[in-house]
């Protein structure tokens, strides 16, 4: 193979960002939601930008867009993100992580045919911004995917699933057939900007994804008595509300305690009857609580539900668990992350290794059984999902430098296998 990188050209995918977001975006940010027509132009887009290419192009059962570059083996290294933004989004979120990995086709088709298969993926739908559903392409290849669950969902407009991805030649009801681009797979790559403070805090650009946070999400129910707020002594309250929020503030304690990434979010509470002259009756709260470890994933919700019957019991109210989702954690390969840690350290010179809160595309493919990796690169101030969604420009070139370095690594352990 020729000097390594010796034709990649990170400011191109910069301009591209910029390009692209000059054509799918507006005052308030990306609008690139899928299953509509700015999401559809900017995959023509990006099949103008493929087009100069010896890549084979095609879209699946489930609407995800590959680009096929072929190799001396037919075992393939995906490279995959997704060019949908959520409403008002950030000019980064989804999209840097498929112009990096057109930008490394780019340096592996000038210098011959690469010693593996290398795919690139736009998954279709990664935010589920218009339906709610999130990774729907990359759930449909991995069949973590109900049709008929999904047949039932509508959009704010009263539009549904089924007729929106009917638009865009998507039948759910034969979707996972998308699973057939998995076959070959035998590792899969996938950059993507933190969303979150950690690397920013710490003043690095660049770190390697352990995996995905498992999640326990629940409601609980508090009930008391209601009573006048005026003539009733604080001593003879039942006050459902004083269990919520002792709740709410107690899950700091737990994750604090349980540690290693470990986050805990009241995210709502709804009281009854939710009037200023009357003691709350009814308080429904809802809990998110994530951690890379599934045994203090379940032991930080079995700590939430002994603190609970704790805080009903002080309060004289009662208290009950009602589940909402969960799934579990979702570790990527141990051999591609030290890989991706050796192209860190090659790119910037230090490296650091954390876990993903967000779910992505990845966590569904890893699911699959396809080896897999993350690469995050800083997000300024945390934020994205937000049209002040940031990296710096240094940045982001080191990214995809460091993606690129990682290919090479992957297809020749692909290749060594």
């Amino acid at each position: 193979m020729a000097t390594h990188g010796s034709t990649l050209n990170p400011a191109r995918t910069l301009a591209e960002l910029k390009e692209l977001r000059a054509l799918t975006g507006d005052e308030n940010g990306a609008q690139r939601v899928a299953w509509t027509e700015t999401w559809a132009k900017a995959r023509a887009w990006m099949r103008a930008k493929l087009a100069d290419l010896p890549v084979e192009v095609s879209t699946d059962e489930a609407g995800n867009q590959w680009a096929t570059l072929r190799g001396s083996s037919e075992r393939e290294l995906l490279i995959g993100g997704h060019i949908d933004s959520v409403p008002n989004g950030g000019w980064l979120d989804g999209c840097l992580n498929v112009l990096a990995g057109l930008e490394v086709l780019r340096r592996l088709a000038a210098q011959g045919t690469p010693p593996v298969t290398v795919r690139l993926v736009d998954w279709a739908d990664e935010e589920g911004a218009r339906f709610g559903r999130s990774l729907f392409g990359s759930s449909a290849a991995s069949g973590h995917f109900d049709p008929e669950e999904l047949a039932e969902l509508r959009d704010r407009d009263g539009v549904t699933l089924p007729d929106a991805v009917g638009a865009f030649g998507v039948d759910l009801r034969t979707a996972r057939l998308a699973g057939r681009q998995l076959a070959k797979a035998a590792a899969y790559l996938e950059l993507h900007i933190e969303q979150g403070p950690v690397l920013e805090s710490m003043g690095l650009p660049l770190g390697v994804v352990l995996g995905t946070f498992g999640v326990e999400r629940n409601r609980i129910i508090w009930r008391g008595q209601a009573a006048h707020s005026g003539s009733t002594p604080m001593d003879k309250r039942k006050d459902a509300l004083a269990g919520a929020a002792k709740l709410a503030l107690h899950i700091r304690e737990i994750a604090r305690e349980v540690g290693d990434g470990a986050v805990c979010t009241s995210g709502g509470v709804v009281c009854r009857p939710g009037i200023v002259t009357s003691v709350v009756e009814t308080a429904e709260q809802l809990l998110d609580q994530r951690h890379l470890d599934g045994e203090q994933l379940a032991r930080m919700l079995a700590m939430a539900k002994e603190a609970s019957m704790r805080f009903a019991a002080e309060e004289q109210i009662s208290v009950a668990w009602e589940p909402l989702w969960r799934i579990a954690p979702i570790p990527f390969h141990p051999e591609l992350i030290a890989l991706c840690d050796e192209a860190i350290l090659e790119t910037c010179g230090v490296s650091h290794r954390l876990p993903s809160g967000p779910l992505h595309d990845a966590a569904e493919v890893c699911r699959a059984g396809v080896p897999t990796v993350m690469l995050f690169v800083q997000s300024l101030r945390g934020i994205s999902h937000n049209k002040i969604e940031d990296t710096l420009e240094a940045h982001i070139e080191l990214s995809v430098q460091a993606l690129d370095r990682l290919a090479d690594k992957a297809m020749a352990w692909v290749a060594g296998r």
